[in-house]
């Protein structure tokens, strides 16, 4: 009866995980987004002028705001929303879009050029995908070089902000790149099928999103939901751990 049990639960996880591509959040026995006690938004240009202090009021308990991508672009709201979100007193970090077809050392220097040192804030994020749609850079890097460029930005992130960096990350990304590397930083996954788990396997997380077509006070049209993976307590420690490293 035993052998039976643990065969139907192998089997029925088999199933689970076959169909997690086209099935929703609900279908797997995992914690839902809304289990979480901390969630937050990230945002760009894409969601136009932000009411902050609705965003604050809806709830949200911190943004990821996106600042600059390659090594000649920034986000055109990074600078009003950097501003604005900590007017409404809503814990905010810059993230970094990787541009593949751009010398890392470029990228670490026109992101701390165009982010302030704020003790306050979030870590720095750096945000790698592949650059399938871009028109000018469709190519994917071999692992090796692809790490080695990760490292370079990570490092001079850390030494411009004093705050060991998030590191976000798709499935395919994560799948090609990131399988056993880097396991000393938090890391902030997409996945907006499943749960992390299903997708991620035993890779430890601080951040999921887990939706891009999120609604939220202030906000016009969608915009991209994130949990924190622990309690409100948690959250505090973390927050608390980040604003003892940047004074170190």
């Amino acid at each position: 009866m035993r052998q039976l049990s643990f065969s139907f639960f192998a089997l029925a996880l088999t199933l689970l995980v076959a169909g997690c591509a086209g099935g929703g959040l609900g279908d797997d026995p995992f914690p839902s987004p809304s289990d979480y006690e901390v969630y937050g938004i990230d945002v760009s240009k894409y969601q136009g002028d932000i009411d902050w202090d609705s965003v604050r009021g809806s709830g949200v308990q911190f943004a990821w705001i996106k600042a600059t991508e390659g090594g000649d672009h920034v986000d055109e709201k990074f600078a009003r929303n950097w501003a604005a979100a900590k007017a409404a007193g809503i814990p905010r970090g810059a993230y970094h879009f990787a541009y593949w077809c751009r010398p890392a050392e470029e990228q670490a220097a026109w992101f701390t050029a165009n982010v302030p040192n704020d003790p306050d804030a979030l870590p720095p994020v750096l945000d790698v995908e592949w650059n399938g749609q871009s028109k000018t850079c469709p190519r994917k890097l071999p692992r090796e070089v692809a790490i080695a460029e990760m490292k370079t930005i990570l490092a001079a992130m850390e030494r411009a902000y004093g705050k060991r960096p998030v590191i976000y990350t798709s499935v395919d990304f994560h799948r090609d790149v990131m399988q056993g590397e880097f396991n000393d930083y938090p890391i902030w996954v997409r996945s907006v099928k499943c749960h992390p788990a299903l997708k991620y396997g035993a890779r430890k997380w601080r951040f999921w999103q887990h939706t891009a077509e999120g609604h939220v006070a202030g906000i016009k049209g969608y915009v991209d939901r994130n949990a924190f993976n622990g309690t409100a307590k948690d959250w505090r420690v973390w927050l608390a751990g980040v604003s003892v490293a940047s004074r170190a």
